[in-house]
C-alpha cells in the first residue's frame, strides 16, 4: 500500500499593472475622454479563466475551493475553474492519460514523491525552480517534488507525520517521560505491562497499519545512513544489507517478542485501536497523524488526554520525525496560461494559502511553508511535532525519495509483528518483493 501524504510561506504580492495616464493637447473634450478611454481600456487586466484538476475526496475538493476563493479575492480578474477527477489508482491513471494525451488543466493537485516522479515531469511539468515564491517553501520538502534538480511542485497542504500516539493519562499516572531512544520506549512499555496496560496498540486487521514501525523508522534510517535511498533506488543497498533498515524490522520483531503487543492484534481494526488508545486500555499506538481527525470526532472529550512523539532512534542526538508530504500543486508545462497559473501557486505557498486552508481544514502536522502557522484550536499532540520541524529535524518517508515500495510490505510487517517471520526474514522478503517491482519500472542497477 501507498501511504501518501492524505491532507494539505513570505506573504504573496498581488501583480499590480500600472494605468498610464493618457492626456490630450486641444481644446476638443470629446477627444480627451477618448484617449483617456482608450488608455485604460489598453492597460485594464485581462480577464483570464485557467482550470485547476484535484481528486474528488471532500477534504481535497475543499482545500482547493478554499485555495480558489482566497486567491480570487486577491485576483479579481483571474477565474479558477475547478474539476474533480477519481481519487486513487483511479486519478493515477487519469492524470497519466490527460498528460499523454495533451488534454491537462493549466494546474492539477496531484501526489509528491515517487508516484509524481512517474509523471515524466520534465515533459509535463513547468519548471518552477527559479520563482521567487519557492523560496517560501521549506527546503526538506523540495527533493520530493524534484527530478534532476528542477523543482515542479509547491505543497498544498500540511504534512502527516508518522510516530507515535502515546496516552498522557497514563504517562502521568506512572510516571513516565517522553522516551527519545529505543531503550527508554521498552523501558516504558515494561512498565506500562506491568500496570496491566497494553503498551503497543497492534490493529493488523487492518494490515496497512502493521507497516508503520517499519515506515515512522525512516528518519533514523537516513541519520545513520544518508545515502541509502539513492543506494536503495539504484540496487546498491538493500534492507538486508544495511543495518539501520534491519534495525527497523528487528524494532517491530522486538514488540512482538517482549509481549508489548495486544494479544488479539491479528484481529484488532483501526478502529477498534483509536479507542484502546483514547480510553487508556492502550498506551502506545504507532500510527500516521491522519488518525487525528478520527480521535477528535469519535472521542473529542479525550483528545487532549493524547500525544505524538517520533520513533526513537537508538542515538538520542539522532532522534527525528519521519514526515509524508502533502498533496502539491503543478503547472501543466504546455498551458497557455503559466503567468497566471503562477500567480495562483505563489498564492498556495504562501502565509495566507496556509490560513485559507486551516479554514476549511484542521491540519494534521506543520505546513511547509516559511511562518505558516497552525490554528491555536489544533489538538495539542499535532503542536508537538512543531519542535521537530524547528530543529530542522525532520525527513521525508522513504517513497518521497525513492520510487520503490514493494506491494507486499504490509503482509510482510504483519507477520513479523506476529512472529510468523524473524526480522532478517521479513527483510529478505521485502528485498525480493521490492525487485520485482523496481524491474518492472525498468530502474537502472536492476
Amino acid at each position: 500500500m501507498h501511504i501518501r501524504g492524505n491532507k494539505r510561506w513570505a506573504s504573496l504580492l498581488s501583480a499590480v499593472l500600472v494605468v498610464a495616464t493618457v492626456s490630450a493637447c486641444g481644446n476638443g473634450n470629446s477627444n480627451e475622454n477618448a484617449g483617456s478611454d482608450a488608455g485604460q481600456n489598453e492597460n485594464a487586466e485581462k480577464e483570464v479563466t485557467i482550470t485547476l484538476m484535484t481528486g474528488n475526496a471532500p477534504d481535497t475538493v475543499n482545500t482547493a475551493n478554499a485555495l480558489v476563493d482566497g486567491f480570487k479575492k486577491l485576483n479579481p480578474h483571474i477565474t479558477i475553474e475547478l474539476e474533480t477527477g477519481p481519487g486513487g489508482t483511479e486519478l493515477d491513471n487519469l492524470v497519466k492519460t490527460r498528460l499523454a494525451t495533451g488534454d491537462m488543466a493549466d494546474i492539477f493537485f496531484y501526489n509528491s514523491g515517487s508516484l509524481m516522479k512517474a509523471l515524466n515531469p520534465e515533459e509535463n511539468m513547468l519548471d518552477l525552480t527559479n520563482e521567487p515564491f519557492m523560496a517560501n517553501v521549506i527546503d526538506s520538502y523540495k527533493p520530493t517534488v524534484s527530478v534532476n534538480d528542477i523543482v515542479f511542485g509547491v505543497p498544498a497542504g500540511s504534512t502527516v507525520a508518522g510516530g507515535w500516539f502515546y496516552n498522557k493519562k497514563v504517562y502521568a499516572d506512572l510516571g513516565l517521560e517522553v522516551p527519545t531512544t529505543w531503550a527508554e520506549l521498552m523501558e516504558n512499555n515494561e512498565k506500562i505491562l506491568a500496570a496491566g496496560i497494553t503498551p503497543v496498540i497492534g490493529s493488523f486487521k487492518d494490515t496497512w497499519t502493521s507497516q508503520i514501525v517499519v515506515l515512522a523508522d525512516f528518519y533514523n534510517v537516513q541519520a545513520q545512513a544518508p545515502t541509502f535511498a539513492d543506494d536503495y533506488t539504484a540496487h546498491k543497498a538493500t534492507n538486508v544489507s544495511t543495518p539501520a533498515a534491519l534495525r527497523s524490522f528487528e524494532k517491530l520483531q522486538e514488540l512482538n517478542d517482549k509481549g508489548y503487543l495486544n494479544k488479539d492484534k491479528l484481529a484488532t481494526t483501526y478502529d477498534a485501536g483509536m479507542k484502546m488508545l483514547a480510553e487508556g486500555k492502550g498506551a502506545h499506538y504507532p500510527m500516521l497523524s491522519l488518525a487525528t481527525p478520527t480521535i477528535a470526532q469519535n472521542f473529542p472529550d479525550l483528545i487532549e488526554n493524547l500525544g505524538y512523539f517520533a520513533q526513537p532512534n537508538d542515538d538520542a542526538s539522532l532522534n527525528g520525525l519521519t514526515v509524508w508530504m502533502p498533496t502539491s500543486a503543478y503547472i501543466y508545462k504546455e498551458t497557455e496560461h503559466a503567468e497566471e497559473a503562477k500567480q495562483f501557486l505563489a498564492y498556495v505557498a504562501s502565509v495566507e494559502g496556509s490560513q485559507a486552508i486551516s479554514e476549511v481544514s484542521k491540519p494534521v502536522g506543520p505546513y511547509l511553508i516559511k511562518d505558516a502557522v497552525i490554528p491555536d484550536d489544533v489538538a495539542t499532540l499535532v503542536k508537538e511535532m512543531l519542535p521537530y520541524f524547528d530543529s530542522g529535524k525532520t525527513a521525508p518517508a522513504l517513497e518521497f525519495v525513492s520510487p520503490i515500495k514493494g506491494p507486499s510490505l504490509e503482509q510482510l510487517t504483519v507477520e513479523v509483528g506476529s512472529g510468523i517471520k524473524s526480522a532478517q526474514e521479513g527483510a529478505a522478503a521485502y528485498d525480493k518483493d521490492v525487485e520485482k517491482q523496481a524491474k518492472q519500472l525498468g530502474l537502472e542497477g536492476w
